[in-house]
């Protein structure tokens, strides 16, 4: 392995600064890969090129596994690959051959750890939905999930959350959204003021499944980052949502000052004219005062959050029950909680199951 150069590049240092260790292996990377890459790109190695040799060593690792027999092994090496693929694909914010080809990897990497993992794909519009479906490992779910990402980061990069509720008798979905994964990098589906629509077509799945059931009450959504502002939305549209939960997200979006955000957006939107990314971002304001949130609501924020403010994110509050909301702020949080990983999923995971699951707890 390279070792690490102080002095590196603004790429770098960027690069770094988003995808940090706490983020790396909150979204399922390997300690030691992740290490690995954060020293291996210090020292000049280019992203996308130090993220795919790690994945490459993993798949190998994996179907050498598999060759002796020893699939235990082989689906943690196959989940390490799938994460470091899916950071491989974040070396790039808009969408080039490259990206596409990478991301294509990761979901080939993610749907070998069938049958742990599901691939589901709904039509929706011209095009179709990606996701992917995590069932309990004994016995009927209690209640189902819906897990989001944002800008970036999609669908099985919540694989460790999704593990930590079908620990607790919980169905997962991992949802790509319009704008998000395949759904976007393969079938041309784009965030727009109807993105929501999108969203609630991975809730007629969860109805139309008679594995899950899809019983009125039991069916919550989660949105991480960006796409906290999808499930606030949604929350306030579909009576079908039983609980939300909201992480790291701003009510009022506006484009980013930085470059890289502002092509991340762009790729999301599906243009590069910005007086269309700025028309659709204020069409995706919430507003308190005409959007309610009638379900219990969870809000997560992180006191270091350098990208969602506790002012951005106070509104979701705002437009909740008092009597059925929640807020829980970690001081020294990072951005969607990274450095507090399992205590984030453990407290999110056994919040839904009192409110989706009926098992409610005393308070305190």
């Amino acid at each position: 392995m390279t070792t690490a150069n102080p002095e590196v590049s603004p790429l770098v240092a960027a690069q770094h600064r988003a995808m940090p260790f706490t983020r790396l292996t909150d979204c399922g990377m390997d300690p030691a890969d992740a290490r690995r890459l954060l020293a291996d790109t210090a020292a000049g190695t280019p992203w996308q090129e130090a993220a795919a040799a790690i994945a490459d060593e993993q798949l190998s690792r994996a179907r050498r596994a598999r060759e002796n027999g020893h699939l235990v092994t082989a689906r943690q090496a196959y989940r390490f690959a799938s994460a470091a693929l899916m950071f491989a694909q974040m070396a790039y914010q808009s969408d080039t051959d490259e990206k596409r080809e990478l991301y294509g990897r990761h979901t080939a990497a993610t749907a070998s750890l069938a049958p742990d993992v599901e691939r589901v794909e709904i039509r929706h519009r011209d095009g179709t939905l990606t996701g992917w479906l995590c069932l309990p490992a004994t016995g009927r779910p209690r209640a189902t999930v819906i897990v989001w990402g944002g800008l970036s980061g999609w669908g099985a990069a919540y694989l460790t959350t999704a593990r930590a509720y079908t620990a607790r008798g919980l169905a997962c979905l991992l949802a790509e959204g319009p704008g998000q994964g395949e759904s976007r990098l393969r079938h041309g589906l784009y965030v727009d003021e109807r993105v929501t629509e999108g969203f609630a077509r991975f809730i007629d799945l969860v109805e139309a499944d008679s594995r899950l059931g899809g019983t009125p009450g039991t069916i919550g959504v989660q949105g991480v980052s960006f796409g906290g502002l999808f499930a606030a939305h949604l929350a306030t549209t579909d009576p079908r949502v039983a609980a939300v939960v909201v992480n790291g997200a701003p009510a009022v979006p506006v484009i980013p000052e930085f470059r890289t955000a502002r092509e991340q957006m762009a790729a999301v939107i599906g243009t590069d004219d910005l007086d269309r990314v700025a028309e659709v971002m204020d069409a995706l304001r919430f507003d308190p005062d005409k959007h309610r949130v009638t379900c219990p609501l969870l809000l997560l924020h992180g006191g270091l959050d350098p990208l969602a403010r506790y002012e951005d994110q106070e509104p979701f509050l705002r437009a909740a029950d008092p009597t059925t909301s929640t807020l829980r702020v970690w001081p020294d949080g990072e951005h969607t909680l990274y450095n507090h990983a399992a205590e984030r999923d453990a407290l999110t995971g056994d919040w839904f199951t009192d409110h989706l699951a009926g098992r409610r707890t005393p308070k305190g």
